[in-house]
């Protein structure tokens, strides 16, 4: 692409504090590379909040979600349901989540992970928003219960997709969305997620770095710190248009058009 293609960072953690020494120069980098609007991922009441001030500050470019990562499912009440209920009424919050489960180190109980992800759920059908979903090494617990849910939710992404194109037509059977980020560029842990993410239909695909998380591992030059930015987005959009066999600029109008219309943003300012 000789021109930055207009793209979207469905879910970045910009309120990190990997980011309180640069977070400007972070935002006009992305600017630099294309990346037009965010969405800042909310993972606890307190981060929650963080992304949505954050938003607050640059309208129209960035916005949030409110919710809790099954990670903090321990520390989940009435007091953060009605915190997380609040943030929802928030024109900058534009989904619930991150929410789900992540059996993976489960620093809180699977019981506590189910009981938070159920309660956010029902929050997302009562308001009417978008889910932001996580899951690792949950997935049939984590099948069952959005299948439950369905049909009672507006619409719903599976964050951070890394599985296989089993897992992957399980997630599309559902009419979830599927976002991916740099893991699609990872030769160690990559591989299924490049094999399978071509059945992934037009209108279903979005991407995400997840900053500061998961640098794509193959960038040349290697960037001095493994913090990510979504000044790689471009890099991820590139990685799966050669997998596809699809033009980037193509590709990169697709995925913005979609995450626009599945969390309900305006065009970007100009």
């Amino acid at each position: 692409m000789s021109e930055p293609a207009e793209l979207i960072d469905i879910g970045a953690n910009l309120a990190h504090d990997s980011f309180d020494h640069d977070r400007a120069a972070v935002l006009e980098r992305a600017d630099d590379a294309g990346v037009v609007q965010m969405v800042i991922t909310g993972t606890s009441v307190d981060g929650s909040r963080a992304a949505a001030g954050l938003a607050s500050l640059h309208p129209g470019r960035l916005y949030a979600t409110a919710g809790m990562h099954p990670h903090h499912a321990g520390d989940f009440d009435d007091a953060a349901l009605t915190a997380f209920r609040a943030l929802c009424a928030d024109p900058t919050v534009v989904a619930v989540g991150e929410c789900g489960l992540d059996h993976f180190r489960n620093f809180s109980s699977p019981a506590d992970q189910e009981r938070a992800f159920l309660a956010q759920l029902e929050l997302a059908a009562e308001t009417g928003l978008p889910v932001f979903l996580h899951q690792r090494d949950a997935h049939d617990a984590f099948i069952r219960i959005v299948r439950e849910f369905r049909d009672r939710l507006t619409a719903a992404v599976a964050h951070c997709f890394t599985g296989n194109r089993d897992q992957l037509h399980d997630c599309l059977d559902l009419d979830l969305h599927i976002g991916v980020t740099g893991w699609i560029c990872d030769e160690r842990r990559g591989h299924g997620l490049q094999e399978a993410v071509n059945d992934v239909p037009p209108g279903r695909l979005m991407i995400e770095t997840d900053a500061p998380y998961l640098l794509p591992r193959d960038l040349d030059p290697r960037p001095k710190t493994r913090r990510n930015e979504p000044m790689h987005l471009p890099h991820i959009l590139q990685t799966i248009a050669r997998l596809c066999g699809r033009p980037a600029a193509e590709l990169a109008q697709e995925t913005t058009a979609t995450a626009r219309q599945f969390f309900r943003l305006p065009a970007a300012n100009p």
